[in-house]
């Protein structure tokens, strides 16, 4: 997964159907196996754009989106934001939300 900033963010969402991007801080142990469950769909939806964030170096963003807690993963489609996850409960279930 790449690491992205806020503009690589906005232009992906422009430019895409479907974007999502992982949101993380360092020590965090739940962002840590969240991340390795998008590895994984990365893998099963190569074509999916997803990027991926240190929460602290994004300035604004996070209060624009309100973003509640860490892992978080934003999802917009066609443009919109359609959904925040926080409870990254299984990779069939990222998967489902994802396949669109």
């Amino acid at each position: 997964m790449e690491q992205w900033t806020k503009q690589q963010w906005e232009q992906n969402v422009q430019q895409y159907d479907q974007t999502a991007f992982f949101l993380y801080t360092p020590m965090c142990g739940t962002c840590e196996v969240s991340e390795k469950m998008l590895e994984v769909i990365e893998k099963l939806l190569p074509d999916l754009q997803l990027g991926m964030a240190n929460i602290n170096y994004l300035g604004d963003l996070p209060y624009e989106l309100k973003i509640e807690s860490v892992p978080c993963l934003i999802v917009s489609d066609n443009g919109e934001l359609t959904n925040k996850i926080y409870a990254f409960k299984s990779v069939p279930f990222l998967y489902e939300i994802l396949k669109k």
